[in-house]
């Protein structure tokens, strides 16, 4: 019964209520911990069975997230976006961690008309032109998942000389909060939806995969990813590259370093469909002394 408290408790902080500094459950200290919304999950599942400390979770998407930090309205203790990039570029951080990558997929709902044409098409986009299938996104301004479709569209409409092929999938009406968006498949809202491999797996929905030159997952294409690009409100420009998640630690509490730790660790990610590669973490910046691996 506590455990099922506990996890109403992180389920509600991570609906967007803030959170503030004291003590967790059972009298524990609690470290405020903002994550990407593909994150939500492993962290409020698994990441909390990983430290002594109570996790207390808020997801957003990844460049509302550093955005939300970078203009004084969160303060958490630790934040993990789906972009490192975002903490140069939004949250101007001295240092952060790489600790995990992933790939990009087509999700779709086996139950629906549209989830079938999208399980069976050759290629994978044929029933995604004209809006005849019912697509889900998220936000390109508000997160990676949503400027890593436009990537892969790009990327896709060279793979298969297919000039105009994002003009023909895409429409205004698509997007989803991240956090929501695979939420549609159960309402039947949407028969498919771009996603992290993930997103996908630890939900257990099918999914089509897309070549290694598409998917933005196999640093031995980073420099084919490198010919996509999009511009973020603040006017910072993202390059496309290889998809990896960072952390970073915001103050030098015990508790925060304790947590901290665990999130470096890649534990917590391992059963959700992430990919942990034997060089993360990898520490990057001027890293204070007491971060270890």
């Amino acid at each position: 019964m506590a455990r099922r408290t506990r996890r109403a408790v992180l389920t509600a902080l991570g609906s967007g209520i803030a959170a503030t500094a004291g003590c967790g459950a059972f009298g524990r200290e609690r470290v405020d911990v903002l994550v990407a919304g593909s994150l939500q999950k492993a962290a409020s599942e698994t990441l909390q069975t990983q430290t002594d400390v109570d996790v207390a979770v808020e997801a957003r998407g990844s460049v509302q997230a550093a955005r939300l930090v970078a203009d004084g309205k969160r303060d958490p203790a630790i934040v993990a976006l789906a972009d490192p990039t975002l903490f140069d570029r939004v949250m101007d951080t001295a240092w952060h961690a790489v600790v995990a990558s992933n790939e990009m997929v087509l999700a779709y709902n086996p139950e629906t008309d549209g989830g079938a044409r999208v399980a069976e098409a050759d290629p994978w986009y044929a029933p995604l032109r004209g809006g005849s299938v019912s697509l889900g996104r998220t936000d390109p301004t508000l997160d990676p998942l949503g400027y890593r479709t436009l990537f892969v569209l790009a990327l896709a409409a060279d793979y298969y000389d297919e000039p105009g092929l994002a003009d023909a999938v895409l429409s205004p009406d698509q997007t989803y909060p991240e956090t929501q968006l695979l939420a549609q498949f159960e309402t039947g809202a949407v028969d498919a939806a771009f996603v992290y491999r993930s997103m996908a797996i630890e939900r257990d929905y099918p999914f089509r995969e897309f070549p290694p030159e598409i998917h933005l997952g196999d640093p031995a294409h980073a420099e084919q990813y490198q010919s996509t690009s999009y511009a973020l409100p603040n006017g910072a420009a993202i390059t496309g590259s290889p998809i990896e998640y960072g952390a970073v630690r915001r103050d030098e509490q015990e508790a925060t370093r304790t947590a901290f730790e665990a999130v470096l660790s890649g534990d917590w990610l391992a059963s959700h469909g992430f990919t942990l590669r034997q060089t993360y973490p990898r520490l990057m910046g001027d890293v204070p002394s007491t971060v270890t691996r």
